[in-house]
């Protein structure tokens, strides 16, 4: 008995053959794009605490743009974000305050932090400003790296 290449293909082979070559060629790029995804995040080296997340309180949203610009111009971090209408509950001069705020969340090196602090006390208009700061455990490596890049040592 002789099988011939029309003789294989008949019976669904055909399609079989078929919807795996298309499936395979749309599959290629997809798992190319993932395995350089993967590759990028595994060949970055990041030490834990490098970095840090810094945050402030401000009475408003003008006086938190102007903070958060000037922070950035001066290279105290790579990234400020502006969160608005935050409530503060806390305890002043023996009183309970609520007040409105917004917050600014800092990411920079943490060797920064002392250099942020002392820029943000002395254009802060509170006459005690809040500046906290956690060091960065992990994250996405080429956003780490980011940041590294922009905040220069």
């Amino acid at each position: 008995m002789r099988f011939g290449l029309l003789d294989c293909l008949q019976g669904g082979t055909l399609k079989t053959v078929v919807v795996t070559v298309l499936i395979s060629g749309l599959m290629l790029p997809l798992l190319r794009t993932v395995g350089l995804r993967a590759f990028s995040m595994a060949s970055e080296t990041y030490t834990s605490g490098t970095h840090s997340a810094a945050f402030v309180t401000c009475p408003n949203d003008t006086v938190a743009k102007e903070l958060a610009r000037a922070i950035v111009e001066k290279k105290l971090a790579a990234c400020v974000n502006i969160v608005p209408k935050i409530t503060s509950i806390y305890e002043w001069q023996g009183k309970i305050e609520e007040d409105s705020e917004v917050l600014m969340m800092i990411k920079t090196r943490s060797s920064k932090v002392p250099e942020l602090a002392e820029y943000v006390r002395s254009n802060h208009p509170y006459e005690v400003a809040e500046v906290i700061s956690l060091p960065i455990d992990q994250g996405n490596p080429p956003y780490l790296k980011w940041i590294g890049d922009t905040v220069p040592e």
